[in-house]
Protein backbone atom coordinates (compact mmCIF):
# COMPACT_ATOMS: atom_id res chain seq x y z
CA UNK A 1 0.00 0.00 0.00
CA UNK A 2 1.41 3.39 -0.99
CA UNK A 3 2.11 5.93 1.75
CA UNK A 4 -0.13 8.97 1.94
CA UNK A 5 1.12 11.89 -0.18
CA UNK A 6 -0.26 14.35 2.36
CA UNK A 7 1.81 16.37 4.78
CA UNK A 8 -0.51 15.64 7.70
CA UNK A 9 -0.50 14.13 11.16
CA UNK A 10 -1.50 10.49 11.74
CA UNK A 11 -4.63 11.79 13.48
CA UNK A 12 -5.73 13.77 10.41
CA UNK A 13 -4.98 10.84 8.10
CA UNK A 14 -7.08 8.57 10.33
CA UNK A 15 -9.92 11.10 10.30
CA UNK A 16 -9.87 11.31 6.51
CA UNK A 17 -9.88 7.52 6.18
CA UNK A 18 -12.89 7.30 8.48
CA UNK A 19 -14.80 10.04 6.62
CA UNK A 20 -14.12 8.48 3.21
CA UNK A 21 -15.33 5.12 4.51
CA UNK A 22 -18.56 6.65 5.80
CA UNK A 23 -19.11 8.45 2.51
CA UNK A 24 -18.62 5.33 0.42
CA UNK A 25 -20.92 3.33 2.69
CA UNK A 26 -23.65 5.93 2.21
CA UNK A 27 -23.18 6.16 -1.55
CA UNK A 28 -23.66 2.41 -1.89
CA UNK A 29 -27.23 2.83 -0.61
CA UNK A 30 -28.20 5.55 -3.10
CA UNK A 31 -30.23 4.54 -6.16
CA UNK A 32 -28.83 7.19 -8.50
CA UNK A 33 -31.13 6.26 -11.39
CA UNK A 34 -34.29 6.99 -9.40
CA UNK A 35 -33.27 10.35 -7.96
CA UNK A 36 -35.30 13.48 -8.75
CA UNK A 37 -33.77 16.22 -10.89
CA UNK A 38 -30.80 17.93 -9.28
CA UNK A 39 -31.28 21.19 -7.40
CA UNK A 40 -34.97 20.56 -6.74
CA UNK A 41 -36.59 20.47 -3.31
CA UNK A 42 -37.08 16.68 -3.46
CA UNK A 43 -33.49 16.09 -4.53
CA UNK A 44 -32.08 18.38 -1.86
CA UNK A 45 -34.16 16.63 0.79
CA UNK A 46 -32.74 13.21 -0.15
CA UNK A 47 -29.17 14.53 -0.19
CA UNK A 48 -29.43 16.46 3.07
CA UNK A 49 -27.72 13.75 5.14
CA UNK A 50 -25.37 12.42 2.45
CA UNK A 51 -21.60 12.98 2.36
CA UNK A 52 -21.12 12.51 -1.41
CA UNK A 53 -17.46 13.25 -0.75
CA UNK A 54 -14.85 13.48 -3.49
CA UNK A 55 -13.13 10.08 -3.76
CA UNK A 56 -9.86 9.70 -1.87
CA UNK A 57 -7.71 9.23 -4.99
CA UNK A 58 -9.23 12.36 -6.51
CA UNK A 59 -8.62 14.30 -3.31
CA UNK A 60 -5.00 13.23 -3.35
CA UNK A 61 -4.63 14.35 -6.97
CA UNK A 62 -6.16 17.73 -6.10
CA UNK A 63 -3.73 18.03 -3.19
CA UNK A 64 -0.79 17.37 -5.54
CA UNK A 65 -2.05 19.92 -8.05
CA UNK A 66 -2.39 22.57 -5.35
CA UNK A 67 1.13 21.90 -4.11
CA UNK A 68 2.56 21.97 -7.65
CA UNK A 69 0.96 25.30 -8.62
CA UNK A 70 1.74 26.79 -5.21
CA UNK A 71 -1.92 27.67 -4.64
CA UNK A 72 -2.69 30.05 -1.77
CA UNK A 73 -6.34 30.91 -2.48
CA UNK A 74 -8.78 28.16 -3.38
CA UNK A 75 -12.54 28.18 -3.97
CA UNK A 76 -14.56 25.03 -3.33
CA UNK A 77 -18.02 24.94 -4.87
CA UNK A 78 -19.79 22.21 -2.94
CA UNK A 79 -18.36 21.60 0.52
CA UNK A 80 -20.96 19.16 1.92
CA UNK A 81 -19.47 17.62 5.10
CA UNK A 82 -16.07 19.16 4.46
CA UNK A 83 -13.97 16.12 3.58
CA UNK A 84 -12.24 17.46 0.45
CA UNK A 85 -11.94 20.82 2.18
CA UNK A 86 -9.43 19.30 4.60
CA UNK A 87 -7.17 18.34 1.69
CA UNK A 88 -7.46 21.85 0.25
CA UNK A 89 -6.64 23.44 3.60
CA UNK A 90 -3.65 21.17 4.17
CA UNK A 91 -2.22 22.06 0.77
CA UNK A 92 -2.59 25.84 0.95
CA UNK A 93 -1.27 25.89 4.50
CA UNK A 94 1.86 24.03 3.40
CA UNK A 95 2.27 26.31 0.37
CA UNK A 96 2.05 29.41 2.54
CA UNK A 97 5.01 28.17 4.58
CA UNK A 98 7.18 28.41 1.47
CA UNK A 99 6.77 32.16 1.21
CA UNK A 100 6.50 33.97 4.52
CA UNK A 101 4.59 34.05 7.76
CA UNK A 102 2.57 37.00 6.43
CA UNK A 103 1.11 35.05 3.51
CA UNK A 104 -2.49 34.18 4.36
CA UNK A 105 -3.69 30.90 2.85
CA UNK A 106 -7.42 30.69 2.28
CA UNK A 107 -9.98 28.09 1.24
CA UNK A 108 -13.28 29.76 0.37
CA UNK A 109 -15.76 26.94 0.92
CA UNK A 110 -19.44 27.05 -0.08
CA UNK A 111 -22.34 25.03 1.26
CA UNK A 112 -26.04 25.62 0.79
CA UNK A 113 -27.30 23.60 3.75
CA UNK A 114 -26.63 24.86 7.29
CA UNK A 115 -26.95 21.33 8.71
CA UNK A 116 -24.13 20.14 6.45
CA UNK A 117 -22.07 23.22 7.25
CA UNK A 118 -22.41 22.45 10.96
CA UNK A 119 -21.03 18.94 10.50
CA UNK A 120 -18.25 20.22 8.24
CA UNK A 121 -17.16 22.65 10.96
CA UNK A 122 -17.10 19.78 13.45
CA UNK A 123 -14.88 17.71 11.16
CA UNK A 124 -12.51 20.65 10.70
CA UNK A 125 -12.36 21.17 14.46
CA UNK A 126 -11.37 17.53 14.84
CA UNK A 127 -8.71 17.98 12.15
CA UNK A 128 -7.21 20.85 14.11
CA UNK A 129 -6.65 24.57 14.18
CA UNK A 130 -4.32 24.56 11.16
CA UNK A 131 -7.30 23.41 9.11
CA UNK A 132 -9.94 25.60 10.74
CA UNK A 133 -7.90 28.79 10.47
CA UNK A 134 -7.60 28.78 6.69
CA UNK A 135 -11.23 27.98 5.82
CA UNK A 136 -13.69 30.75 4.98
CA UNK A 137 -17.02 28.90 4.96
CA UNK A 138 -19.87 30.67 3.20
CA UNK A 139 -23.30 29.19 3.83
CA UNK A 140 -26.09 29.80 1.35
CA UNK A 141 -26.63 29.86 -2.41
CA UNK A 142 -23.19 30.10 -4.03
CA UNK A 143 -24.67 32.42 -6.65
CA UNK A 144 -24.86 34.91 -3.80
CA UNK A 145 -21.96 33.89 -1.54
CA UNK A 146 -19.33 33.98 -4.31
CA UNK A 147 -20.10 37.49 -5.51
CA UNK A 148 -17.49 39.30 -3.42
CA UNK A 149 -14.17 39.12 -1.55
CA UNK A 150 -12.49 36.37 -3.53
CA UNK A 151 -9.16 38.02 -4.25
CA UNK A 152 -6.88 36.30 -6.75
CA UNK A 153 -7.90 32.66 -7.08
CA UNK A 154 -5.39 29.91 -7.90
CA UNK A 155 -7.74 26.93 -7.97
CA UNK A 156 -11.46 26.16 -8.22
CA UNK A 157 -12.99 22.81 -7.27
CA UNK A 158 -16.37 22.17 -8.87
CA UNK A 159 -17.65 19.32 -6.71
CA UNK A 160 -21.19 20.56 -7.04
CA UNK A 161 -24.45 19.50 -8.65
CA UNK A 162 -24.10 20.05 -12.39
CA UNK A 163 -26.68 22.87 -12.82
CA UNK A 164 -24.46 25.04 -10.59
CA UNK A 165 -21.10 24.21 -12.18
CA UNK A 166 -21.17 26.86 -14.91
CA UNK A 167 -22.66 29.61 -12.70
CA UNK A 168 -19.89 28.95 -10.16
CA UNK A 169 -17.19 29.09 -12.82
CA UNK A 170 -18.52 32.34 -14.25
CA UNK A 171 -18.53 33.96 -10.81
CA UNK A 172 -14.96 32.92 -10.06
CA UNK A 173 -13.51 33.41 -13.56
CA UNK A 174 -12.79 37.18 -13.22
CA UNK A 175 -10.62 36.33 -10.21
CA UNK A 176 -8.64 33.43 -11.74
CA UNK A 177 -4.96 34.11 -12.26
CA UNK A 178 -3.21 32.94 -15.43
CA UNK A 179 -2.39 29.28 -14.93
CA UNK A 180 -5.18 28.73 -12.44
CA UNK A 181 -6.66 25.25 -12.42
CA UNK A 182 -10.31 24.21 -12.32
CA UNK A 183 -11.32 20.63 -11.46
CA UNK A 184 -14.80 19.32 -12.26
CA UNK A 185 -15.89 15.93 -10.91
CA UNK A 186 -17.90 13.10 -12.52
CA UNK A 187 -17.54 14.53 -16.01
CA UNK A 188 -17.87 11.15 -17.74
CA UNK A 189 -20.71 9.81 -15.63
CA UNK A 190 -22.65 13.09 -15.94
CA UNK A 191 -21.36 14.17 -19.36
CA UNK A 192 -24.83 14.97 -20.66
CA UNK A 193 -25.44 17.35 -17.76
CA UNK A 194 -22.08 19.05 -18.19
CA UNK A 195 -22.69 20.09 -21.79
CA UNK A 196 -23.16 23.79 -20.99
CA UNK A 197 -19.92 23.88 -19.02
CA UNK A 198 -18.04 22.01 -21.76
CA UNK A 199 -19.38 24.31 -24.47
CA UNK A 200 -18.34 27.35 -22.44
CA UNK A 201 -14.76 26.29 -21.72
CA UNK A 202 -14.21 24.70 -25.15
CA UNK A 203 -15.38 27.78 -27.07
CA UNK A 204 -12.75 29.50 -29.17
CA UNK A 205 -11.22 32.39 -27.24
CA UNK A 206 -12.57 31.22 -23.87
CA UNK A 207 -9.10 31.21 -22.33
CA UNK A 208 -9.64 27.67 -21.03
CA UNK A 209 -8.12 24.33 -22.00
CA UNK A 210 -9.41 21.06 -20.58
CA UNK A 211 -8.60 17.38 -20.46
CA UNK A 212 -10.74 14.51 -19.18
CA UNK A 213 -8.97 12.13 -16.82
CA UNK A 214 -10.07 8.49 -16.46
CA UNK A 215 -10.86 8.49 -12.77
CA UNK A 216 -14.04 6.78 -11.54
CA UNK A 217 -16.93 8.74 -13.03
CA UNK A 218 -14.50 10.99 -14.87
CA UNK A 219 -12.71 14.14 -13.81
CA UNK A 220 -11.83 17.16 -15.92
CA UNK A 221 -8.79 19.36 -15.39
CA UNK A 222 -9.33 22.82 -16.87
CA UNK A 223 -6.50 25.34 -17.09
CA UNK A 224 -7.12 29.08 -17.39
CA UNK A 225 -4.52 30.68 -19.67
Amino acid sequence: MSPSPLAASPEVLALLKDLHTKSLTQEATVDWQSLPQQCTTDFDSIMLDKFIALDQDKCELVYHILRSINAKTVVEAGTSFGVSTIYLALAVAENAKRVSATTKPRVIATEKEESKAKLARAHWATAGKEIEDVIDLRVGDLRETLTSDLGTVDFLLLDIWTPLALPALKLVQPHLRPGAVVIADNTIMAADRYQELFAYVDAEGSGFRRVTMPYKGGMDMIVYQ
